[in-house]
């Protein structure tokens, strides 16, 4: 391998980095040597060092953020077009989800 160094920028979260930052000191390895390392490992096996796992759905998304707010499952009535009605005065936690995120 050649000895020419060559930059990687890339663009990444700020907590992401911080805290792999932070772990990697604790190991005794800089941002450097650890993409160094990675990068060296991807040649090694001839694909990446782990296997990536898609995305949930935003449907499962949802359930799973009900599921974390303690929020009771409820079927609600919707129109022809399965666009949800949330009455305010029954379901305050859900409408305050719904329309503030």
């Amino acid at each position: 391998m050649s000895n020419i160094k060559s930059t990687v920028n890339v663009k990444i979260d700020t907590d992401v980095k911080e805290t792999a930052v932070a772990l990697l000191a604790r190991m005794g390895i800089d941002q450097t040597t650890a993409i160094d390392m990675f990068y060296r490992k991807i040649i090694a096996v001839r694909t990446l060092p782990f296997q990536p796992e898609p995305l949930p759905y935003p449907r499962e998304q949802l359930l799973a953020a009900i599921k974390r707010k303690n929020i009771p499952n409820i079927t609600l009535p919707a129109d022809e077009n399965g666009h949800a009605f949330i009455d305010k005065e029954k379901h305050p936690e859900l409408y305050e989800w719904a329309a503030e995120g």
